[in-house]
């Protein structure tokens, strides 16, 4: 038995289209989370034609199957560039340096998978020699915005009993450390920017943050916390990302990037943060928000 998601913009997730899925794949009942953005029902298997059918509605919603079992997670471990917040943030620091547009080409290149992650990050990082400390804040304060329905998704986890949440990024702790605390994680770990008499260096501590250190902090955190890999739900866009949501019990792509969507077990395309919620089976009314 499986469980096939459906999950579109708001009011975006027309009832026929739903039934028609629904027919062509043997579902059961249906049952809607959130009338016109999301809507869920059982199936026996897996449909051969999977893909040409989530293909056909890739314009209009995001369909995804999921084991019935153990869907409301314990834990998220949550990239932030892309993920958490809507922008990548050496690029908005690049953009501050007059380098903006060959370093967005690099980091576009390096979260696809067609860069290696590491030798990228220094190679942007380098760009951003002789720029003012001051201007994290600068860029933080005008310049990132939060994804929308982060700080829902983060209040109704952390509503379970144990519920935890992790931030992991191969950005940077100055800005980790803000989005964390504006959100509400637990935890949370990234790169070192270094710095030395009020301006930026052009290095990054060592070691680096990369896919191998989200692997990782999977591993360390659902130890500590005495709950299994199957227990997380770990959403990114990137190909660094791919080595924790391999591992977790949900990985989800979220906006990602085409090569991480083709290897990812989920993927979310139309909807924000609270889809996540959606996937674990959580109707609209059940969501937390402490805002």
């Amino acid at each position: 038995m499986l469980i096939a998601s459906l999950i579109a913009k708001p009011n975006g997730l027309d009832p026929a289209l739903v039934d028609n899925l629904r027919n062509a794949m043997g579902g059961g009942d249906l049952t809607w989370l959130n009338p016109g953005e999301a809507a869920e029902f059982a199936i026996e298997r897996a449909p051969s034609n999977f893909d040409d059918l989530r293909a056909a509605i890739a314009d209009q919603a995001d369909l995804n199957l999921l084991p019935p079992e153990n869907r409301r997670k314990k834990m998220l471990l949550a990239d932030m560039d892309s993920t958490m917040i809507q922008q990548e943030c050496i690029d908005e620091l690049a953009e501050e340096a007059g380098v903006g547009a060959h370093v967005r080409d690099i980091t576009a290149r390096a979260m696809n998978g067609e860069l290696d992650f590491e030798g990228a990050l220094i190679e942007r990082v380098a760009l951003l020699k002789d720029l003012p400390e001051s201007v994290i804040d600068t860029v933080m304060d005008t310049r990132i915005t939060l994804m929308p329905g982060g700080k829902t998704l983060l209040d109704t986890i952390h509503a379970q009993d144990g519920g935890f949440c992790a931030l992991v990024s191969g950005g940077f702790t100055a800005f980790t450390a803000r989005v964390s605390a504006m959100l509400g994680f637990d935890e949370n770990r990234a790169n070192t920017l270094l710095a030395e008499d009020g301006a930026l260096t052009g290095e990054v501590g060592r070691p680096i943050l990369g896919r191998q250190a989200k692997v990782e902090a999977l591993e360390q955190i659902t130890a500590r916390q005495g709950i299994t890999e199957e227990d997380v739900i770990a959403v990114g866009d990137g190909a660094n990302d791919l080595g924790m949501l391999g591992r977790a019990g949900f990985g989800v792509a979220l906006h990602a990037k085409p090569s991480v969507q083709e290897q990812a077990q989920l993927r979310v395309n139309h909807g924000d943060l609270t889809a996540l919620l959606y996937l674990m089976g959580y109707r609209a009314d059940e969501f937390v928000n402490t805002i």
